[in-house]
């Protein structure tokens, strides 16, 4: 019996540790921001349903952008550090919605080369808007 339990144990402690990592999978990236005008899109054009009403949008990078299929994609993401001191809200968390291609923007992004371009409500959200770029964990949701 000793050695059943045993066996118990590990796999009910090898479930929980396969659940957690799997729960807790992240990228870790950067992102700028950016201004309107953000229409046209690569994705979407002048459709203005695009946008979501939160204004929780941003466009891809190269990193994220696989040849376009990007558009229309969620994902979760949260500063974790800056170059700008003291730049990232603690523990905020967005989700956001890709509407376009970052090297096509119809602005200039504040940081060229990162990850991900945020809308200016969206990068205020989740860190101070005097930082030109932060680095970022997402998620694809």
């Amino acid at each position: 019996m000793y050695t059943g339990s045993r066996t118990l144990c590990f796999f009910i402690i090898l479930f929980f540790h396969s659940f957690y990592f799997r729960a807790c999978q992240a990228d870790v990236g950067t992102a700028a921001h950016y201004s309107p005008p953000y229409s046209p899109t690569t994705c979407f054009g002048s459709d203005p349903t695009q946008f979501p009403s939160s204004n929780l949008f941003a466009a891809a990078g190269d990193g994220i952008w696989d040849n376009g299929a990007s558009c229309g994609r969620q994902y979760l993401v949260g500063c974790i550090s800056s170059i700008t001191p003291g730049a990232c809200v603690k523990n905020q968390t967005i989700q956001i919605k890709i509407v376009d291609y970052a090297p096509g923007v119809v602005s200039t992004p504040s940081s060229s080369g990162t990850t991900i371009v945020l809308s200016d409500e969206a990068f205020g959200l989740i860190a101070d808007a005097l930082a030109d770029s932060i680095n970022i964990e997402f998620q694809q949701v």
